[in-house]
């Protein structure tokens, strides 16, 4: 994989947060994460400001791998790249996005659940895929299954991922991180509870390491 693949597959799990309060909330979130051993955010486009937010949060903590999710639009990706973010997320596999990512060198994660969004993938030489919804699309039964005529992709589940699953999707070796909301839900940013995801943090790179250690 690639030494940002390579990054992110190291912390194993990929916060996905909305942000409504960008200028208030990114630093002191990048702060909580980072000291959770989980220096990595996909700030998505469904709130405005996801690229303000992802500048404040790599100013502040340079550390951290942010990029940007539920992107839409070439000008979101333009924003991302000029924010200094690392990467991008699509809910969907969108060729034109996906070939424009490219030519603007900046790695892409397109969300694929099915045969035809695998085959789409590898015609465009990617190495990462997000699976996703993934437990809403058949969850860790339908990745292995689809590993099996695609076994070049390393995947990145989102959607539905818990403390409670998590460690059965990871000791997957096809896996290669699961992204997840459940660390940085709308009522621990919206009341500041810094401590709680920073602890919600450290109970996931446990897992992460049991799972590792295991599969």
């Amino acid at each position: 994989m690639s030494a940002l693949n390579d990054a992110i597959s190291k912390i194993g799990i990929v916060p996905v947060i909305r942000l409504d309060h960008p200028e208030r909330d990114a630093v002191p979130l990048a702060k909580a994460l980072c000291a959770g051993g989980v220096p990595v955010a996909e700030v998505t486009f469904r709130a405005e400001g996801a690229d303000r937010a992802i500048r404040a949060m790599t100013e502040a903590c340079p550390e951290m791998i942010a990029g940007a999710g539920t992107v839409l639009t070439k000008a979101q990706i333009d924003a991302t790249i000029a924010a200094g973010g690392r990467f991008v997320v699509t809910p969907g596999f969108d060729p034109e996005l996906t070939a424009y990512a490219q030519e603007k060198n900046i790695p892409i994660y397109p969300g694929c659940s099915t045969a035809t969004d695998y085959h789409a993938a590898l015609k465009s030489g990617l190495e990462l895929i997000k699976f996703f919804p993934a437990e809403a699309s058949g969850g860790l039964a339908k990745i292995k299954a689809l590993s099996a005529p695609f076994p070049m992709f390393k995947v990145m589940p989102t959607g539905g991922i818990s403390l409670k699953n998590l460690k059965e999707y990871l000791s997957c070796p096809v896996i290669a991180a699961c992204g997840g909301s459940y660390m940085v839900t709308a009522d621990l940013i919206e009341g500041g509870k810094w401590d709680e995801i920073t602890e919600l943090c450290r109970k996931s790179v446990e897992i992460v390491k049991e799972a590792r250690s295991h599969a």
